[in-house]
């Protein structure tokens, strides 16, 4: 049941980044700020709902960094760590081939958008530390402000980092598969990546010095 809410999850999180900003993109006739925003509230609202949808199944991490932390932290066992990325990243590659699908655009896309290099990176280690941390302290101080606490986070990160907030190595993968307003060159997609788990180990780290 966890493994099937893991797809689900990654598969929703995934169809509403890059569904909403196709729609923004059609919609706001090449205005990237509209685009965004529809983007950005789109996204914060499918966080909202899907990580009380499957937190209690789960633990609703649709992020192998997230699960990272969660293995590192004793939580999840290294089979389930495993498995979960496998499915975030699948599911994540599917629900993009399903939205171009269903918006009638090629299936199957490599994405051109070259968002650069090492200042991403640094972008991606500053987005990721800050979800990751959001996690762990709302967990411990407020844990029924978990959702909301992570989606008001992603609303914030998409406006300002230079990154927009990818902050998750499945999205980052799935988005290099769709040439639309949220895709990632794959010449890209290694900073991000990058820079996610490096945030994702100093949140670790620091979440651990709190925590004591």
């Amino acid at each position: 049941m966890k493994y099937i809410s893991e797809a689900i999850g990654t598969f929703l999180l995934v169809a509403v980044v890059v569904g909403s900003g196709i729609m923004g993109e059609n919609l706001s006739f090449d205005n990237k700020a509209v685009a965004l925003l529809g983007n950005t509230i789109a996204t914060a609202s499918i966080l909202y709902v899907i990580i009380k949808m499957f937190g209690v199944i789960s633990g609703a991490h649709f992020n192998p960094v997230v699960s990272l932390v969660f293995y590192l932290r004793d939580e999840i066992n290294l089979k389930d760590f495993l498995i979960y990325c496998l499915i975030q990243v699948l599911f994540g590659v599917f629900a993009v081939f399903t939205i171009h699908y269903i918006f009638e655009i090629n299936i199957f896309q490599i994405s051109s958008n070259i968002r650069g290099e090492i200042p991403l990176l640094v972008s991606e280690v500053i987005a990721t530390l800050g979800l990751i941390l959001t996690i762990l302290f709302l967990r411990k101080n407020d844990e029924s402000s978990v959702a909301i606490g992570v989606a008001l986070f992603i609303t914030a990160g998409y406006w300002f980092t230079s990154s927009t907030s990818f902050a998750n190595p499945a999205v980052t993968i799935a988005r290099m598969y769709t040439d639309t307003f949220t895709g990632i060159s794959p010449v890209s997609a290694p900073y991000f990546i990058s820079g996610q788990l490096i945030g994702s180990i100093f949140a670790f780290l620091l979440f651990k010095y709190f925590d004591k």
